[in-house]
């Protein structure tokens, strides 16, 4: 069951994006786009399959557990059984809501899942064992606050789990050319253009400290680097 900060940072939630108008308008693009979102296949199954066998390494069954960003929940889905509990949100209701299809369909008595904006105070001081940010800090608003947040939840000891596209090292003509064109017509939401030595260096200035960084991409140039960062005891 959830502990008693988890069920109030479910609660906290909803009035959380409600008051924030920038978690407003993100929540638009994503709704918008959330069912074709959950169609599109994963463009490399191994390199996901290979991320999933190292985060569940890194749970055990006695840990609360919150994901950022969860999308439409199918890595919630996949993770939530090596955890005591993992509540996955994300800013977009459209996304929650077809997470929530997923895990009707699919019980685990171990997941929930909520509305909640990683730019925002989202979770209780040191109420969670670990965090889960997938496809996420590219995302945010601002990247330390947001790191700032997940710091602060971490209980000591606890882990940052994150994978996240660092579109500075990709071929200049996508976040020089085409990203600001998407953006333009409403094809693509505001993303930060990092670096995986910026990411590193954000979660240290956040009082992290770097456990590992690897790539686990299968197909071609890999920019998405895995890095767990602890929250020191």
């Amino acid at each position: 069951m959830p502990s008693t900060t988890t069920r109030a940072s479910i609660q906290a939630a909803p009035a959380q994006i409600q008051a924030a108008p920038l978690a407003a308008r993100k929540a638009l693009f994503w709704d918008r786009t959330a069912r074709k979102y959950a169609a599109d296949p994963i463009a490399d199954p191994e390199g996901y399959e290979a991320t999933l066998l190292r985060v569940q390494s890194l749970l055990c069954r006695e840990h609360d557990v919150l994901e950022m960003g969860c999308g439409t929940g199918t890595t919630a889905l996949r993770l939530a059984p090596f955890t005591g509990h993992l509540l996955a949100t994300d800013v977009s209701a459209g996304m929650i809501a077809i997470a929530r299809e997923k895990l009707a369909a699919q019980p685990v008595p171990q997941l929930s899942f909520a509305l909640a904006d990683a730019d925002a105070p989202w979770a209780a001081p040191c109420s969670h064992d670990a965090l889960l940010a997938f496809n996420l800090l590219h995302l945010v608003s601002d990247l330390d606050e947001a790191l700032a947040h997940a710091a602060r939840a971490l209980r000591p000891d606890g882990l940052l789990i994150s994978k996240t596209p660092c579109i500075a090292e990709m071929n200049p003509l996508v976040p020089w050319l085409a990203l600001p064109l998407m953006r333009v017509i409403g094809k693509a939401p505001h993303v930060l253009c990092l670096r995986t030595e910026e990411l590193q260096s954000a979660m240290v200035r956040q009082g992290l400290d770097i456990v590992c960084v690897e790539w686990h991409g299968t197909r071609g140039k890999d920019v998405r680097p895995f890095i767990v960062a602890r929250k020191p005891a």
